[in-house]
């Protein structure tokens, strides 16, 4: 993991999650140093990217969430070429692997609905090895205490986060960091 992510994440363990320009804006005064775009197309997110590293900040493509890109490797690679992007999130193995192969920083995403999540990780870590785990929904501090004991990197929960409480509640159970789109959270 590049040592200005790691450092980013131990410096500031609420990221901001945008999901529209109105966040962008607002993002781009909060004290996240990391910021997660969950939003934008093929022809905008180049944009996107351009205003959020003008603030001084990392900028993490949600690939998986990106209008017109497909689930393909070759998204991956116009991510790097197009924009300046220093990361990608996404649920696919294969988007993972391609966006390491091209020194990006990599944040794989994790669903919880029921116990069999827990293998579905394993088996992917250890396959995959992204250089930091997501975990959604956030407000679950026994799932991310589970999780931190089967694995040493990184981990971000996110989803559902809306007050002051759960943000410590997840730190306390090993949680490196948060990500919500809640923009009063980022304002903590």
């Amino acid at each position: 993991m590049k040592k200005e992510f790691k450092e980013a994440l131990e410096d500031s363990p609420i990221i901001a999650a945008i999901k529209d320009d109105a966040g962008l804006t607002r993002c781009l005064d909060c004290d996240s140093q990391i910021i997660f775009i969950l939003y934008g197309d093929i022809i905008t997110i180049p944009s996107i990217v351009e205003k959020v590293k003008g603030s001084g900040k990392l900028a993490f493509v949600h690939m998986d969430l990106i209008q017109g890109l497909s689930s393909k490797e070759a998204a991956v690679d116009y991510i790097s070429k197009f924009t300046k992007a220093d990361g990608i999130i996404s649920t696919k193995a294969p988007l993972i692997s391609r966006a390491k192969d091209l020194g990006l920083c990599t944040i794989m995403r994790f669903f919880f609905i029921d116990s069999m999540a827990y293998d579905s990780i394993e088996k992917q870590l250890k396959n995959t090895k992204p250089d930091v785990i997501e975990v959604l929904p956030g407000p679950m501090p026994s799932v991310v205490r589970r999780i931190r004991k089967m694995n040493h990197q990184p981990l971000i929960s996110s989803g559902l986060i809306s007050e002051k409480e759960d943000v410590y509640a997840l730190i306390d159970a090993g949680a490196t960091a948060i990500s919500t789109t809640n923009q009063d959270v980022w304002f903590l």
